[in-house]
């Protein structure tokens, strides 16, 4: 039998990056083709040009094609922008025959879905928290369990209809489907998370150039999500403005000569560059450089302590929190997370790859390789996994039963 290929396109705001795999196991899979192309026409995860776009995607996914040999019909595809929401909520069902089954489940996660949502946005992910069985609570896996009533405690996670519509005619005028839309954090968690990580409670954060993307696990499941509309780039306009650079230099100083602690460049460190209006170099010093990004910096960390304030789950993060994304990569940004937040910090990037992956080690491509393995556990593991971390296909009912329980039947004994 011929090993599936599966495809990521990881559209963000400035990047695309489409990746062609081939699915060598259940938790291993070989990359065949990247294609890495600047991204034009997205702001702050929404789409602002859809010509610019769909131009960007569709040489993002030629590259790809172009290094691979092969041609992509269908992916499953990043989302990130202000206008995603979460929110939680319960479902019920009676337990057919005494025991539970999986249909019993899927009605159970049916029925959570019964939550008041405009008629501008629609359902992307239904993720469980955890299953009730008559006044028995903290169940995982319930399938083979007895009784008579079976509830569910699910995350729901929601974004705007029009933002979805534009972001999927974009990738189809490139010739491929959009087989689902996969939250951020989500996909970047399945890159860079331990299991430990996941049942002690942790939070991901995955700061992007014009997002940054939340994501808190307890109990080895999402509890809350959550898309801020500040990232990376919001570091380098700041540089622009101070040292008076466009913006492409900017990002370049940014990324050679840039630290997120002022404390820990020594006053005579300095660099030559040549702002507008000069026609010679001019020497600034990265202390003075390393406070732009520092402020900043804490401006978003003060937003991401009260986004998890507000979720109530910061007493529960033992684990601390995992830094990924490309601004993750700025030097001293850990020590300055953990000063902030007062818990533990790590900058994880995608590991153990196999394949054309030499520009897929930072973490910037966390979120590119999470769509990857992510479309794995859709498709490949056990129903119990496939529940936990489950999603919503785009357009029509949330689940339709008939074709559900047909794909479980083919992939359980």
């Amino acid at each position: 039998m011929e090993a599936p290929i599966i495809v990521g396109i990881d559209v963000g705001t400035t990047k695309i990056c489409t990746l062609i795999a081939r699915v060598e196991s259940e938790d291993n899979f070989r990359i065949l083709g990247v294609g890495i192309e600047p991204s034009r026409g997205m702001r702050k995860g929404v789409v602002m040009d859809i010509a610019a776009l769909q131009k960007a995607i569709a040489l993002s996914i030629e590259k790809a094609e172009r290094t691979s040999g092969l041609e992509i019909t269908s992916a499953q595809v990043s989302l990130a922008g202000s206008h995603v929401s979460s929110t939680n909520n319960k479902g019920a069902s009676s337990i057919s025959g005494g025991v539970v089954d999986q249909s019993d489940i899927l009605r159970a996660l049916d029925a959570a879905q019964a939550v008041s949502i405009p008629h501008n946005r629609e359902i992307i992910h239904v993720i469980q928290r955890g299953f009730y069985i008559d006044d028995q609570d903290g169940i995982r896996k319930p399938i083979g369990m007895h009784g008579y009533r079976l509830e569910v405690e699910a995350h729901i996670i929601t974004a705007s209809t029009t933002s979805l519509d534009n972001l999927e005619e974009c990738v189809n005028a490139a010739g491929v489907e959009v087989e689902a839309f996969i939250l951020n954090p989500l996909a970047s968690a399945e890159a860079v998370l331990t299991e430990n990580e996941r049942e002690m409670g942790v939070v991901v954060c995955d700061i992007g150039g014009g997002t940054t993307d939340l994501a808190i696990y307890i109990n080895g499941d999402v509890w809350h999500t959550m898309v801020l509309e500040v990232g990376g780039n919001h570091i380098t306009s700041d540089i622009a403005h101070g040292l008076r650079l466009p913006l492409k230099q900017a990002e370049e100083v940014k990324l050679q000569h840039g630290h997120a602690l002022q404390s820990e460049i020594a006053p005579v460190d300095v660099f030559h560059i040549r702002p507008f209006g000069d026609q010679e170099k001019v020497q600034y010093s990265r202390r003075d450089l390393a406070l732009v990004i520092e402020a900043r910096l804490e401006e978003i960390f003060s937003l991401i302590r009260q986004e998890i304030k507000r979720s109530g789950y910061d007493g529960l993060l033992p684990a601390g929190m995992v830094l990924t994304g490309g601004t993750s990569a700025i030097p001293g940004i850990r020590a300055l997370a953990q000063e902030v937040f007062d818990f533990p910090a790590r900058i994880a990037g995608p590991e153990n790859m196999q394949g054309m992956t030499d520009q897929l080690h930072s973490p910037a491509y966390s979120t590119s390789i999470g769509l990857l393995i992510w479309t794995i556990l859709m498709n490949t593991v056990s129903y119990e996994k496939d529940v936990r971390r489950s999603r919503l296909s785009r357009r029509g009912p949330a689940f339709n039963m008939s074709s559900v329980l047909g794909f479980l039947r083919r992939l359980l004994p």
